[in-house]
């Protein structure tokens, strides 16, 4: 069940509303990639202090005004793992995308993120696969291998 500001966990409550939307944009991510609820909350909060700890004051500010549309989960036709566990043992891709960067996992139908700049993108893979305990695939440009890292 996607979250937002007005439905989340309780044990959310206490948190600080940029930590709030950023765990709630996190969790909601976590389960379209097949994570069960139990796991995907305390990940996500610990990933959200860690993202608040190292954010810009510009990247709080800009969580604290983000509607809830934007962190709600599309259409179950859109989700990008299309809720597949199998997924869960795949390896995390960062591959060239019309948009930048992509991060997906392997055999996915979709990207998870895309971002503008490849460090994004791998930092975001890093993120999923070290929680996963899986590898990181990153591409060059050309479609070729430019590094592997397992976790």
């Amino acid at each position: 069940m996607p979250w937002d500001t007005e439905n989340y966990p309780s044990s959310l409550k206490n948190l600080d509303l940029p930590v709030r939307k950023k765990t709630i944009e996190i969790a909601n991510a976590m389960l379209d990639e097949g994570y069960e609820e139990g796991r995907a909350i305390p990940i996500a909060t610990e990933q959200a202090k860690e993202w608040f700890d190292n954010a810009s004051q510009d990247e709080i500010e800009e969580m604290r005004h983000k509607p809830d549309t934007s962190l709600k989960q599309r259409d179950p036709e859109d989700q990008q793992y299309e809720n597949r566990p199998e997924l869960l043992d795949k390896g995390e891709h960062v591959v060239s995308h019309e948009n930048g960067w992509a991060v997906q996992a392997a055999e996915a139908k979709k990207p998870a993120a895309t971002f503008s700049n490849k460090a994004d993108a791998i930092n975001r893979a890093k993120d999923i696969a070290s929680n996963k305990g899986t590898q990181v695939v990153i591409h060059k440009k050309d479609g070729t291998i430019q590094e592997t890292t397992s976790y």
